[in-house]
């Protein structure tokens, strides 16, 4: 009998080999042909599955998202049984940092790609760019945990602060990429931050 094939598994392999190719030479640079050949499949193929670059794109950062989450929730664990809304906010901030290849793909991939849809239209209307707001809904949570729980400034604006550390995180990972620093240069920058936020001093960080 003829192997059945997963097609799932299949556009999660084909999706990877977007995400490696795409962490070695750019996404600007990363075509369908190019895809095909670090899948080992036929363009036909990943034509079969995904019937436009755009698509292609979309899943595999869909795919990136997902590890990412993995890679969070591992740092959450190795915090204790119950991290608190700071350990939590670090996990989510030193995991979007570049200090490995993994999350140096993740933050080179979602730039290019943020990049890519200023120019064209179709990326442009996928709604990964979404994600940006989903990030910010979490992190203004925590800090209002923080805030209900006695442990930043009663009148912390926290909506402001959670665009505030999104925005540090993306500058500073641009900057590991780039080589101005180093990950634990960057993840000194968001300590200081967050210490200057949460009432006590620095806590117990996860790293």
């Amino acid at each position: 009998m003829p192997k059945r094939v997963d097609h799932d598994e299949r556009r999660t392999e084909i999706a990877q080999a977007l995400i490696r190719v795409a962490g070695r030479r750019g996404l600007h640079a990363v075509g369908m042909r190019d895809v095909a050949a670090e899948a080992g499949v036929s363009l036909r193929l990943v034509q079969y599955y995904f019937e436009t670059k755009e698509k292609l794109l979309l899943y595999g950062l869909q795919q990136l998202a997902e590890e990412f989450g993995e890679r969070v929730a591992v740092r959450l664990r190795a915090a204790g049984d119950d991290p608190g809304p700071r350990e939590t906010i670090e996990a989510l901030l030193w995991t979007s940092l570049p200090s490995d290849e993994e999350s140096r793909t993740f933050h080179l991939v979602y730039t290019s790609y943020a990049l890519l849809a200023v120019t064209d239209e179709a990326l442009a209307a996928q709604p990964f760019l979404k994600r940006p707001d989903a990030a910010e809904d979490v992190l203004t949570d925590l800090l209002l945990k923080a805030r209900d729980a006695g442990l930043t400034e009663p009148g912390m604006d926290v909506r402001t602060e959670a665009i505030s550390l999104l925005a540090m995180a993306a500058g500073l990972g641009t900057s590991v990429l780039t080589g101005q620093r180093g990950p634990d240069s960057a993840a000194g920058v968001l300590t200081h931050h967050l210490d200057r936020l949460f009432q006590g001093g620095a806590g117990v960080h996860v790293k």
